[in-house]
């Protein structure tokens, strides 16, 4: 009797242990990502604790940092800038210095480009090159086929943002390391991938974005004293700033057009509603349920359903959020992020 009780005690810890090892498995491999959301999280600045949540449409459940589940590592020190370009996902990781070229269907990393020392911030894209800026005052040429870095295209001080319009790739140069900011969007040829021009607007540029009628709206910071936030605009026929205006403006708030409208964030939180087509404000605040941010950072429209979604970083040290709005403006639910969420992707 003794031992058929040390028998079935003995199997019973094999269960248990099992079923263990089975749970700790489950937590520790990334899910395989179909429809939903990704969200960067820069974390603090110098912490190395950047990551990447993603948030499945279909059962609702969150990965806090599907990067490092699916790949044994970190994003690194301040990821700066997220997008989806055809079938691949790219990084770029300001402090350490890389941008990661990742699988989305997968969270996989595929390639990791160093940028020793450069500093890199912000990516866009044209045919068969990604273009990066970095703080050293370069544009990077990446052929989106090799991952090679094939030219190197001198800009204005820290460039930031950056947008194509009109065959065009315009650079926002903040200055934003130095004593003087900068007020400079540097033009550059697609084909001869040279500067043709460089266009004043308001001191410390750092968003940018453009519609389908030819404007190019650059959102700048301003001083931080005597000079306001502003939102410059550029034709892109002629390279050319046509209107130069104080807004309350957000903090690096992204300027997102989606059809035509577009949507930025006020110094106050509240969510701008510009229409692209007539020039003006269509509404001080798209939010309609009352909702309010602690510090709302990240902002972007899926055009499919015309939601928003605002990323809210609240204290900069601690887990923030994103909450996504219906297109009347709505709450339809908030997902739990990492340390100071930015950059929205959404994945079909």
């Amino acid at each position: 009797m003794k031992h058929l009780k040390l028998k079935n005690l003995l199997m019973a810890l094999v269960a248990i242990t099992a079923l263990m090892s089975c749970h700790k498995d489950k937590n520790d491999v990334a899910p395989t990502p179909t429809a939903g959301i990704f969200v960067l999280n820069q974390g603090k600045f110098g912490g190395n604790n950047g990551t990447l949540t993603y948030y499945n449409y279909a059962d609702k459940a969150t990965t806090a940092d599907i990067y490092a589940s699916a790949n044994g590592a970190g994003l690194g020190d301040t990821p700066n800038d997220l997008k989806v370009y055809g079938s691949k996902m790219y990084v770029v990781v300001n402090v350490s210095n890389v941008v990661d070229v990742i699988d989305p269907k997968t969270a996989k990393l595929i390639k990791q480009i160093s940028f020793d020392k450069k500093q890199p911030r912000s990516v866009a894209f044209y045919k068969n090159n990604a273009f990066v800026t970095s703080y050293d005052g370069t544009v990077s040429v990446i052929d989106t086929a090799t991952f090679a870095i094939t030219k190197s295209i001198t800009v204005g001080r820290n460039p930031e943002q950056l947008v194509v319009s009109n065959n065009k790739l315009y650079v926002a140069n903040s200055g934003g390391l130095g004593a003087t900011p900068d007020n400079t969007v540097s033009v550059i040829d697609l084909t001869s991938l040279t500067v043709t021009k460089t266009v004043n607007v308001i001191l410390n540029p750092v968003a940018i974005s453009a519609d389908a009628y030819g404007h190019v709206y650059v959102i700048s910071n301003g001083d931080y004293n005597t000079i306001m936030p502003g939102i410059s605009i550029i034709d892109n026929t002629t390279d050319a700033t046509t209107s130069q205006n104080t807004v309350d403006v957000g903090y690096g708030s992204p300027f997102v057009v989606n059809g035509d409208f577009a949507y930025y964030l006020s110094g106050t939180g509240k969510v701008v509603v510009y229409n692209t087509k007539i020039q003006v404000i269509s509404s001080a605040n798209f939010i309609t349920d009352g909702t309010t941010f602690k510090a709302a950072y990240g902002l972007n429209v899926y055009s499919k359903t015309g939601e928003v979604f605002v990323s809210d970083a609240k204290d900069y040290k601690s887990v923030g959020t994103v909450t996504a709005f219906d297109k009347s403006g709505k709450t339809e639910y908030t997902v739990t992020t990492g340390i100071t969420p930015s950059n929205i992707v959404f994945l079909n």
